[in-house]
């Protein structure tokens, strides 16, 4: 027998279930919370399970407290991705203005702290005596960028999924403002790929002594490596600046790929929202574009 979810009586229930997860899920948080932070420290998102009732009711019963690390990975079923996303942006709430403005000095450094905590690695609003003209601003969608001399739209596609997901963003025109990204398709690495798939637009032009020192300037964004976080969500990907702008009578502040959006949750609707970007002390490369979360909340 099959039972409508619209009718009262089964919404009804569907509604306490739901409250009753909540809350079981909040106990475990309250009471464990040590134990699932060394889980999102040393587990892999991909190996922590999307949680059930049961799991949550193992860990809440008084046995569970003789427990160890172990034994609550294994029987631990917890969402974790979901939640340290929310921790991240409960965390950056209380540190932002309320509209989206520059930062000053004070509020930059606190942030910066905040995610160089979350992501355990160093995450700055200047580098090298360099900064942007504001950390805190609007992002906007961008198409793709060519990549090397003969590349194609289709050609950015690893699988009909892809193109299924990002193909319709269109290709720009022109090139970034570093050109292609490898000198032919021979060159073209895995890394200009990463480069193109998880590129931001950011107004360089308008950076404190960009004016005075074009080529110095022009040299260190090449490429450099940012953090991009949507503060209301906690979302988080690691990108690099491929190419510079919007203009400023547009409104928005930076522009991110097709990829980006979806990272941080903003390739839909409008596809513009607030985001938070800064600089990654990176100098050996170690840490790989895309998509993360934190890992220390």
């Amino acid at each position: 027998m099959q039972f409508s979810s619209k009718k009262p009586q089964f919404q009804d229930l569907k509604n306490k279930w739901t409250a009753r997860h909540r809350s079981l899920q909040n106990k475990l948080w309250d009471k464990h919370s040590q134990a699932l932070n060394w889980l999102g420290k040393n587990v892999p998102g991909k190996q922590l399970a999307i949680g059930s009732l049961g799991g949550l009711m193992l860990l809440t019963t008084p046995a569970s407290t003789a427990l160890n690390n172990q034994q609550y990975l294994n029987s631990a079923t917890i969402v974790a991705q979901e939640d340290q996303n929310t921790l991240l942006a409960k965390r950056l709430k209380e540190a932002l203005p309320a509209d989206v403005r520059p930062l000053t000095t004070i509020e930059e450094d606190q942030i910066g702290k905040i995610l160089s905590d979350s992501f355990d690695f160093q995450v700055l609003a200047q580098l090298q005596g360099k900064k942007l003209n504001r950390s805190y601003g609007l992002i906007g969608g961008e198409q793709h960028l060519y990549r090397y001399p003969g590349d194609t739209l289709e050609a950015h596609a690893k699988n009909s999924q892809d193109w299924a997901m990002y193909g319709s963003s269109g290709i720009a025109p022109g090139l970034g403002a570093w050109g292609y990204f490898a000198h032919s398709q021979q060159d073209f690495t895995d890394r200009d790929e990463a480069r193109e798939r998880y590129y931001i637009a950011v107004q360089t032009f308008l950076s404190p002594g960009f004016a005075e020192r074009v080529a110095e300037y022009r040299d260190f964004f090449k490429f450099r490596k940012m953090l991009l976080v949507n503060p209301k969500t906690g979302q988080s990907v690691v990108t690099v600046i491929g190419d510079a702008g919007p203009a400023q009578w547009t409104g928005k502040h930076l522009g991110g790929s097709p990829e980006v959006m979806e990272a941080v949750g903003l390739a839909k609707g409008p596809r513009k929202g607030p985001v938070l970007y800064f600089f990654i002390d990176d100098p050996d490369d170690k840490i790989p574009l895309g998509p993360l979360r934190a890992k220390n909340l």
